[in-house]
């Protein structure tokens, strides 16, 4: 499993303190407002924050010693990050070597993981020429052909309309199961994946609040939600 233990960062404004056990092959999706740390946590996860203190592992190994580009995570952000000047196909490659000098069976595999979101015959398409889920297929495809253990995907499907938000978080369910991987997505709609998720996480002001079945951390979500003090216009 993925484990962190009490891994505390500090900046000036905000703190966070995280303490959350995922199991292997789980889809966690993290809920709670805009700022309240869940980019903060995958950061931490793929790396790109180092906390003051605390452990990060993942089946037993110390991931805080680890660069980003040695951990076993893949990430996929809302705005694609994609290279507008390659094709579909190299921008996919990458996933398997930033050089872009594949072997043929490695070719072919990414042929595969496009064939398995849905876009055969896109290889020398430029993403200036896609739509905005289409370019999102790609992201995901290039974190997917990695074959890392744990897929990390933050706010991924936020900019899409709701039926084509609800058919990605379908197909990303559908790929960890095919290929046995451990997903963490952050989410603003989590009703939309609270039928696929085997674990919801409530995080706010930094903290997990509540970890449990989608149903339990919903019922604590919108508790909260209810309570909520207006804010002054």
């Amino acid at each position: 499993m993925l484990l962190i233990d009490q891994c505390r960062l500090t900046w000036p404004d905000f703190s966070a303190d995280y303490s959350l056990k995922v199991e292997d092959g789980a889809l966690c999706a993290l809920i709670g407002s805009s700022g309240g740390g869940k980019t903060t946590l995958l950061h931490l996860i793929a790396g790109f924050e180092t906390p003051q203190s605390g452990t990060l592992t993942f089946r037993g190994s110390d991931l805080l010693p680890l660069q980003p580009s040695q951990r076993p995570v893949a990430i996929v952000f809302q705005d694609h990050n994609l290279f507008p000047h390659l094709s579909v196909a190299r921008n996919v490659a990458l996933g398997l070597r930033p050089s872009l000098r594949l072997e043929k069976a490695e070719w072919a595999l990414v042929s595969e993981m496009l064939e398995a979101v849905g876009l055969t015959g896109y290889d020398h398409r430029k993403p200036g020429e896609m739509s905005g889920g289409q370019r999102q297929r790609v992201a995901l495809a290039r974190a997917m052909v990695s074959k890392r253990p744990i897929i990390l995907l933050d706010e991924p499907f936020s900019s899409l309309d709701p039926q084509l938000r609800r058919s990605m978080i379908q197909l990303v369910d559908e790929l960890r199961k095919r290929q046995s991987i451990t997903v963490i997505m952050s989410i603003h709609t989590p009703e939309e994946v609270a039928d696929v998720a085997e674990q919801m996480v409530l995080i706010d002001h930094g903290r997990v609040i509540q970890a449990g079945s989608p149903p339990e951390v919903l019922r604590t979500f919108h508790s909260r939600s209810s309570t909520a003090p207006d804010l002054p216009v």
